[in-house]
């Protein structure tokens, strides 16, 4: 299996869980140097205060990028502003102190993005209830007293402090264990959603570039052109589609890693802020003559079970066709010659899984392994033939 330079060496340090047989006063010593706990600070800021500072340099990191892929519409902007008028507690948005007064957001980009653009008059309110007269207008618009309504409103805040740890991935083990345990939104965040805001870098953007890769965009019912119709797409909507692509990176190492597959996925995104631009080039490669090869040999039916009432793609057989064939891609050619009798051993594989492993029927770690295995195996029969 080809690797990249980092990954050859990714796994020789791991963060292991502490060890829960240790004395009390070891635990005390343990707590008073301040181990495993994470610094925090809350804050309140009126709203005009709040907006004011947004425009500040390098204050507060809003990519656009950033953002869950289901945005606010205005009408749900207009609510949240309705919300500070009628006095109803709205939830704190979650930051993390990159370097002195300067932040990253974790949890309320679309709470952010609200009140600036509202005190920006970008936002013209629409769709209010308690307060309709109110529609079609922007703050400047608003009558004085309703003006300053809104203004004696604040904005709390809880800040993850650079404080809380030395070691970079350590940081990173910590930042994401208090963003999900923190996480306020109306709408929770899929696993793939928080890793996302977490561990958002290079590597990150590759597996949103190979998720629109057209083999993989159209084998997973994902449109192409950014539509509506995109939009609504469930696999897209959570960033599910990014996750099967992470998937095939790191169930390549499922062998060396103890914990479950979230656990896995998770770890191999901290480990990839360390991936240099060779990696990535590298990991792009090794994806796309993946992929490519795989289309070659099923085609149409790419990541859909032959069985009869199986019409649709299933992330089980996925996992154990795409980490097979990247096992075997020094002997593409002869794979692709073998086509026919791939398709057969596949078909017989199939129909020999009686506890539907490659529809999702296992999703342990030995489950796991043994799909994989037996997909590599049959590929490996056929090459030796």
């Amino acid at each position: 299996m080809p690797l990249a330079p980092s990954e050859k060496k990714m796994w020789d340090k791991i963060r292991t869980p502490s060890n829960p047989k240790i004395s009390d006063e070891e635990i005390i010593d343990k707590y008073e140097k301040g181990e495993k706990r994470i610094l925090t600070e809350m804050n309140r800021e009126k709203l005009p205060s709040f907006a004011e500072s947004l425009k500040k340099p390098g204050y507060m990191e809003i990519r656009p990028f950033f953002q869950r892929r289901s945005r606010w519409d205005k009408k749900k902007q207009s609510r949240l502003i309705e919300s500070f008028l009628i006095n109803v507690p709205v939830p704190p948005i979650i930051l993390y102190e990159k370097n002195y007064n300067s932040y990253e957001v974790m949890d309320g980009q679309q709470r952010i993005t609200a009140i600036r653009d509202f005190y920006e008059n970008k936002l013209k309110l629409t769709g209010l209830e308690l307060w309709s007269e109110l529609n079609e207008r922007t703050y400047e618009e608003l009558p004085r007293t309703i003006k300053a309504g809104i203004d004696r409103r604040s904005i709390s805040s809880i800040v993850l402090l650079t404080e809380s740890t030395s070691d970079r991935e350590e940081e990173l083990f910590l930042k994401q264990l208090a963003f999900e345990r923190l996480n306020t939104g109306g709408v929770r965040l899929g696993k793939q959603e928080v890793r996302h805001c977490l561990y958002y870098g290079k590597f990150e953007e590759l597996l949103i570039e190979l998720a629109s890769y057209p083999i993989f965009a159209k084998a997973w019912g994902i449109p192409l052109e950014n539509s509506e119709q995109k939009k609504e797409n469930n696999l897209y909507k959570k960033m599910e589609d990014v996750e099967l692509v992470l998937r095939f990176f790191a169930l390549r190492h499922i062998n060396k890693f103890a914990g479950g597959v979230d656990d896995l996925l998770d770890k191999y995104m901290i480990k990839s802020i360390k991936f240099t631009d060779l990696d990535i080039e590298e990991l792009k490669e090794n994806f796309i003559k993946t992929i490519e090869l795989a289309h070659s040999i099923y085609q149409e039916a790419l990541f859909k079970p032959f069985y009869p009432d199986k019409k649709r793609p299933y992330k089980a057989y996925y996992d154990a066709v795409m980490v097979g064939f990247s096992n075997h891609l020094s002997n593409e050619q002869i794979l692709i010659n073998r086509r026919s009798e791939i398709i057969e051993k596949t078909n017989e594989l199939l129909q020999e899984d009686r506890s539907r492993l490659f529809t999702g029927g296992g999703k342990t770690k030995a489950q796991l392994q043994e799909r994989i295995q037996r997909f590599d195996s049959m590929l490996t029969q056929v090459i030796a033939e």
